[in-house]
């Protein structure tokens, strides 16, 4: 396919190998070239992005993969938006296959939904549509005021269990917390297996941190207005540690959609082992394994990690050899295919529920 006569571009707005890397991948499969462009960051860490081709009128893609610097990706991105927009691209599509500050999407006491903050960023700078993988809540999607297409990676990983799991039918999905059960259990679902839940005191959910509930604080001015005599809530008393489910002799495959601080993955891997699971892997979409997840999983008793490629993680890899990719670029170009053509994306979504 001609870049010239296919109508729209490609084009990468961060200059790590992982993202240029992603995004040729996707270009490849779309049969067009890779969009030109300059991104770096100068002296003073200002962001400067330079298009080196003419866009007017043309439906651009703009790929963003987030690294560690989260903040400067999430300038390239705004940047470059802007930078297409000022240059006449008739619409602008961004590729964000993890989309950053996702874990801050509820309201945390005195704090702020910054999740909702980047959405109106991003529709502000130019964006049209955005294409995403595996939100952390679905709900986030009704924070933008532009379309949200929100791909799943179950696919991939479902199909890399049935491919590279030894004797997977002799497994069980783990939900390594009650919230997390509900991923667990599509898993087991399509897979034919059991599902076991983990549940106690060692698990932290979202919903237990400080969400304001508790101000103002108790102490009352005796000047003032006395105020209501409110029911007191009881405080909540957890059960020990147990699991849900019989693991014993069985493969233990851990699912969720983000790894990050991998504390109580290890932990669980650790109640599991002593359950008498056998083999213990764990799946997720987005791998971001920051501080010292690799060294951590390494000295543990989890056997393999596997993510995607939504976020680069080579430095990770190179330092624990149980991490294992999961390519995920065939999905994205082909959303961005459907999108350019207007054709249904209702091909990407068969066979997902709501629940899902």
């Amino acid at each position: 396919m001609n870049v010239a006569k296919s109508g729209y571009r490609v084009f990468s707005a961060n200059s790590t190998p992982a993202c240029i890397e992603l995004a040729k991948k996707i270009t490849e499969r779309l049969g067009v070239e890779l969009g030109k462009s300059v991104v770096n960051q100068e002296a003073n860490r200002e962001t400067r992005v330079e298009i080196k081709e003419s866009v007017r009128g043309q439906t651009i893609f703009i790929i963003q993969t987030i690294p560690r610097d989260v903040n400067t990706a999430i300038m390239e991105l705004l940047v470059m938006t802007y930078a297409l927009k000022t240059s006449c691209a008739k619409n602008i599509i961004g590729v964000i296959p993890y989309f950053p500050y996702s874990k801050q999407c509820k309201m945390r006491k005195r704090g702020s939904i910054v999740c909702k903050l980047l959405a109106s960023m991003l529709a502000k700078a130019g964006l049209s549509h955005i294409i995403t993988m595996d939100l952390h809540q679905k709900e986030i999607q009704g924070f933008f005021t532009i379309p949200v297409d929100n791909l799943r990676a179950s696919p991939f990983l479902l199909q890399y269990i049935q491919e590279e799991v030894p004797d997977y039918r002799n497994a069980i999905i783990v939900a390594k917390s009650p919230s997390a059960a509900k991923r667990a259990q599509s898993y087991a679902e399509r897979l034919r297996l059991g599902l076991a839940v983990m549940h106690g005191e060692a698990q932290c959910s979202e919903s237990d941190m400080a969400d304001g509930r508790h101000s103002p604080p108790c102490v009352r001015n005796s000047t003032g207005h006395p105020g209501l005599e409110l029911p007191l809530m009881m405080a909540k008393e957890k059960p020990p540690i147990t699991v849900v489910g019989d693991v014993g002799g069985r493969i233990a495959i851990i699912v969720d959609d983000i790894i990050d601080d991998v504390e109580d993955f290890v932990a669980t891997a650790e109640i599991l082992k002593e359950r008498g699971a056998y083999k213990i892997y764990i799946m997720a979409t987005h791998g971001l394994l920051s501080a010292d997840a690799p060294r951590l999983i390494e000295e543990s008793a989890i056997d393999e990690v596997v993510v995607t490629n939504t976020v680069p993680h080579e430095l990770q890899k190179l330092q624990c050899p149980k991490i294992k990719t999961v390519d995920v670029s065939m999905i994205l170009a082909e959303a961005i295919r459907r999108i350019h053509n207007g054709e249904s994306m209702a091909y990407l979504f068969r066979n997902i529920t709501v629940d899902d």
